[in-house]
């Protein structure tokens, strides 16, 4: 492994792989995983050379400072363009693409002003569109396609010399369309990010790291592509769509191309239980894929189980299955495990909702998946109403500091101060220069365990409900909401000063039915939140595939729908309570990164 901890900047330590195993295959873009001849194959003089030539190209209209917009799916196209930027000292702004829907274009938008950015690099197939767009944002800065193997250039090219502290790249939160903030990431906060990972998840020599998750996505960006090319690892890279389409693509992508680190959210597990079929799993070879890990969104243990049991023909262990917590304004890692079976806790619900984690007496009540001890960070758990310290096994707020933590957020001095600027109330002592998360959880054995997000806590009859428990056990449930999304709200029957809200349900079908059918699973839903929770559903949506409004990296984004629902801008296919004149529960602004 290249000495990470020594480096002053990634550009020194891609050159060095390149002059000192330039033939290594350092990336596989592969366009069907079932065939491992597709793959396109780069080497580290490759990427060096296409780098440099890149870094050239984009001299002649910016200066090193400038930021350069990536608009690119998961290709070699997009490896050269962001280790260009590197070269050339430009700031690179990975990007997802503008799209067909009006959302994902104001995204686009306000992340490309935002930025003040003064390129744009993208691939041949997504020329056109991303022109159209420039166009109509009347955005006057060069669109440029990077060139995997270029001409060799006329005069010798020497890459830009970062400093350890300057800015390396800006990481978009995936939360709010109108107002994205792109978390300041340093040279030194990859180097150290990349050093965390490799070493606490540490794979076979030989082996790659490896997904499906896009490149503007913190854990794409930072666990599949940049950790393992500093680290001098392969990787292999397939789209978003192809496993979307076909999810044993992502398993035969692990298999094929000896991937020991591959990540994932919750989601993409549910989806291979439910769409790999039964009698492929024997033709698969997991036994490799040694950090399967989870993260992005809460990790649920039932999923970790039923994949561990389901996949176990194929030679996947438990112990492979390994839990994270991570973040943009980490860089990416937080905590992780390593090498065990996961640990689960079942905390007692009433002792839960009132903030303390408790094991449960009978051995009922909610599981929580242990998500290991802090990586390379201090953590603590906070009062967030207070900023008071709490003692372990209390669920606060969770506070990082340390060297991951990234230098703030770009040109939002008044965010910076409040999520990274912060001081434990109750310890005179303390330094300060505490990340707020917005993450609930507590620390039980000096192990974080993520109990939700607090703009995403829901009060109903002066309960604290986490919403994503019951959106899972709605999906574990009932067959008909399997592979879809649903988003659980709290909506305010008395007004905007009303916080004790009513509970509605809005889930996604996984087909249209007949009237008949679909009262039929609205019974059943409310059945399942009243045995379960205890609570009663005042109203159930349900709504086509695609309905419910997810960011970026896949996350729901419940704000906004509270925000259509109390609107009365739904379209069910079938409700009952709806549209109501209700208020949305007010909430802090913005949606779950």
């Amino acid at each position: 492994m290249a000495d990470l901890s020594g480096a002053s900047n990634v550009v020194q330590i891609l050159t060095e792989h390149a002059r000192t195993r330039g033939d290594f295959r350092a990336v596989a873009i592969v366009p069907d995983p079932s065939d491992p001849a597709t793959a396109q194959w780069v080497t580290y003089d490759q990427l060096d050379r296409a780098a440099r030539g890149c870094a050239a190209t984009l001299l002649r209209s910016c200066r090193p400072g400038d930021r350069a917009l990536l608009l690119l799916p998961n290709s070699a196209e997009f490896v050269v363009a962001i280790l260009g930027c590197f070269y050339a000292g430009l700031v690179p702004v990975p990007s997802s693409m503008p799209g067909r829907y009006k959302q994902d274009r104001r995204r686009v938008r306000a992340i490309a002003r935002d930025a003040g950015i003064g390129a744009v690099l993208t691939g041949p197939d997504e020329l056109d569109d991303v022109l159209t767009w420039a166009a109509a944002e009347e955005l006057d800065v060069p669109v440029l396609i990077p060139d995997v193997d270029p001409e060799p250039l006329a005069e010798p090219f020497t890459p830009h010399a970062a400093a350890p502290h300057d800015l390396a790249l800006l990481q978009y939160t995936s939360g709010s369309t109108s107002d994205p903030k792109g978390a300041r990431v340093t040279q030194r906060n990859l180097l150290l990010n990349a050093l965390a990972i490799d070493t606490h998840l540490s794979v076979r020599e030989g082996q790659r790291y490896g997904g499906w998750i896009p490149n503007y996505h913190d854990m794409g960006l930072m666990g599949h592509i940049l950790t393992p090319l500093l680290a001098g690892r392969g990787i292999a890279l397939m789209t978003p769509a192809a496993f979307l389409r076909r999810p044993r693509a992502w398993l035969e992508l692990v298999d094929h191309f000896d991937i020991g680190l591959s990540a994932a959210p919750n989601f993409a597990y549910e989806l291979c239980l439910t769409r790999v079929p039964e009698d492929s799993i024997a033709g698969l070879d997991l036994s490799r894929w040694t950090r399967t890990i989870s993260g992005s969104e809460p990790v649920k243990a039932s999923v970790l189980e039923d994949f561990a049991q389901r996949f176990a023909p194929a030679g996947l262990r438990p112990e492979q299955l390994t839990p994270c917590y991570g973040m943009a304004e980490t860089t990416l890692m937080i905590s992780t495990t390593s090498g065990r079976v996961p640990r689960v806790l079942t905390a007692d619900s009433d002792a839960l909702e009132a903030g303390r984690v408790v094991a449960a007496a009978d051995g009922t009540g909610r599981t929580l998946v242990s998500c290991g001890e802090p990586r390379h960070l201090e953590a603590c758990v906070v009062d967030p109403a207070t900023g008071d310290a709490l003692p372990e096994g209390s669920v606060g707020e969770i506070w990082l500091r340390g060297e991951l933590v990234v230098d703030g957020y770009w040109r939002r001095p008044d965010a910076t101060a409040a999520t990274f600027g912060n001081r434990v109330a109750n310890d005179p002592a303390d330094a300060g220069g505490w990340l707020r998360t917005g993450d609930l959880g507590a620390l039980v054995d000096g192990e974080i365990h993520v109990t939700g997000r607090i703009k995403e806590m829901l009060i109903v009859r002066g309960r604290n409900i986490y919403p994503h428990d019951i959106e899972h056990e709605l999906r574990r449930q009932h067959e008909e909401l399997r592979d879809t999304v649903g988003s659980v709200v709290s909506v305010a029957a008395g007004g905007a000063d009303d916080t004790d809200g009513r509970l509605v349900v809005i889930h996604e079908v996984r087909r249209r039915g007949q009237d008949e059918e679909l009262a039929r699973l609205a019974a059943g839903i409310r059945l399942t939140v009243s045995r379960e929770f205890g609570l009663r559903a005042d109203s159930v949506l349900l709504m086509r595939r695609g309905a419910v409004r997810r960011t970026t990296s896949g996350k729901v984004q419940r704000g906004a729908m509270r925000a259509l629902y109390a609107n009365g801008e739904l379209e069910p296919l079938w409700a009952d309570g709806y549209p109501a004149a209700a208020q949305a529960v007010p909430v802090a602004a913005g949606e779950p990164r």
